[in-house]
């Protein structure tokens, strides 16, 4: 799996063109603002979809005080909007696990050049024992110490 230079500069291209839209029309909160604004659950939804739909079939109901043509617009850029979060979240997670594999297919394969190099320090391989020793610097701040790594 591999991505061109033109393949990545045209997704490049169209990331921006979508930030570029999105930058014009939405609102960035701050945490205290997601917390006190924080979205409405799935029974929430339920209940606002309901009353659009009585809204729309008893408008004389509707109180004075609420714009029924603002309601009814935010609703629907809120239908338009979840629809593109579901799929930039679904695409997402594609990268995300797409690199989760690449990192472990890395991962392993750093390992292996290290248990070699290792394995050619023992040997008195000319400048060998420095890149060992350069490289077994880094377990000490990696998840799993070396005697683990080793231990296949």
């Amino acid at each position: 799996m591999n991505f061109s230079d033109k393949e990545l500069n045209e997704l490049d291209a169209h990331i921006q063109g979508i930030e570029n839209i999105i930058r014009a029309k939405t609102f960035a909160l701050s945490s205290e603002q997601r917390i006190h604004y924080s979205a409405i659950a799935d029974r929430n939804k339920q209940i606002v979809d309901q009353v659009i739909a009585y809204m729309g079939k008893n408008p004389k109901w509707v109180p004075n005080f609420i714009d029924k043509e603002e309601f009814d617009r935010d609703y629907l850029v809120g239908k338009h909007i979840e629809a593109r979060i579901t799929l930039l979240q679904g695409l997402t997670q594609q990268l995300v696990d797409t690199k989760t594999l690449l990192d472990h297919d890395n991962y392993n394969n750093a390992l292996s050049f290290y248990r070699m190099v290792r394995y050619y320090a023992t040997k008195n391989e000319p400048g060998a024992h420095t890149v060992y020793q350069d490289i077994k610097k880094l377990f000490g701040t990696a998840i799993m110490d070396e005697n683990m790594i080793v231990a296949d």
